[in-house]
């Protein structure tokens, strides 16, 4: 066999490089269209569709058009979440989730793009949760599709594919689950009034907020003690459909993001779109999901509650008023 010479051979080792660098790079919490076009004929690169009921989407509305080679999964059925005691919404176990991921054709060196519908801020926590559940459990190789799928056929209305998609081979995907981003009901209550506690961010309505109006699941009204209201609905844009700029964002969540925080909302759904938010657009290591949240916290008597607006609660309003 010949040997290479030094000049070929530091051009081999160059482009190697920069092929790696270019993967590297791609793999950014949010995508765009033009990239994902780009990138379909990538073995390595998985697009998931994940419309549901929340969306009015479904496995029918898939077949009717979806992103070549994308494969569906829907949000509320295939067991991105699950349910354990009456309580919703909750992570699944190791082994559960890797059947799934498996089941999707995902790999150890598989990029994951998940696809919401592109059609409203709780649609986008749809993707954001799928995200979240893939770094819980080891994976970064994930990316959310910017504008979903609205926003795909927007850009590319000649790259729509119909009917069923060929089954994956399966992947050999492998759970590890890391506490890094997650956070539960026991770490929680044993922190509320200890020195260096994390912000507890709301993600929920004023309503059900300040108590007069909660969940379905919700065994009764209230916050977490100490709580911070910021709905996750600040964080889009619904002209756009898709989440405002990381300028707008930074200003929105200025007051909360300057150290550790722990998102959660009723069920861990809209919770996630602020924990995306924080966590990986603006770059906050410090950030934790609750998944049980509100309708967890509740269902155990012993744990303390807020209702109403506090002093301060009334304070800022008044001055709101008068500011216009």
């Amino acid at each position: 066999m010949k040997l290479m010479n030094c000049a070929a051979g530091a051009a081999v080792i160059a482009g190697a490089m920069l092929s790696a660098m270019g993967s590297a790079f791609a793999v950014t919490p949010l995508v765009s269209s033009q990239w994902l076009s780009a990138e379909l004929e990538n073995p390595d690169v998985v697009v998931i569709d994940l419309r549901n009921k929340i969306d009015e989407g479904s496995y029918e509305l898939y077949l009717e058009g979806h992103i070549p080679g994308a494969l569906h999964s829907d949000y509320l059925k295939d067991g991105w979440r699950v349910g354990k005691d009456d309580v919703v919404g909750l992570l699944p176990s190791e082994a559960q989730f890797e059947a799934l991921a498996r089941r999707l054709g995902i790999s150890a060196d598989s990029h994951v793009v998940l696809v919401p519908a592109g059609v409203s801020s709780t649609d986008f926590g749809t993707a954001a949760r799928a995200y979240w559940t893939f770094k819980v459990f080891s994976h970064d190789e994930v990316s959310i599709l910017d504008g979903g799928y609205a926003g795909w056929t927007s850009e590319f209305p000649s790259q729509i594919e119909t009917g069923a998609p060929v089954a994956p081979e399966a992947g050999d995907f492998d759970a590890v689950f890391s506490r890094d981003y997650y956070t539960d009901v026991d770490t929680i209550s044993a922190g509320l009034d200890s020195e260096g506690a994390p912000v507890l961010l709301d993600a929920r309505t004023e309503g059900q907020f300040y108590g007069t109006d909660k969940h379905p699941k919700s065994a009764t009204h209230g916050r977490i003690p100490g709580a911070v209201l910021l709905s996750q609905a600040q964080a889009y844009d619904d002209t756009a459909n898709r989440l405002k700029t990381k300028e707008q964002l930074a200003e929105i969540y200025g007051d909360v993001n300057s150290g550790p925080v722990v998102s959660y909302c009723n069920t861990g759904h809209w919770a996630a779109t602020n924990w995306f938010v924080l966590a990986e657009v603006l770059g906050n290591k410090d950030v934790k999901l609750y998944d049980g949240s509100m309708v967890e916290w509740t269902s155990e008597q012993a744990l303390p509650l807020e209702t109403g607006r506090s002093n301060l609660d009334k304070i800022k309003g008044f001055f709101q008023k008068i500011t216009g």
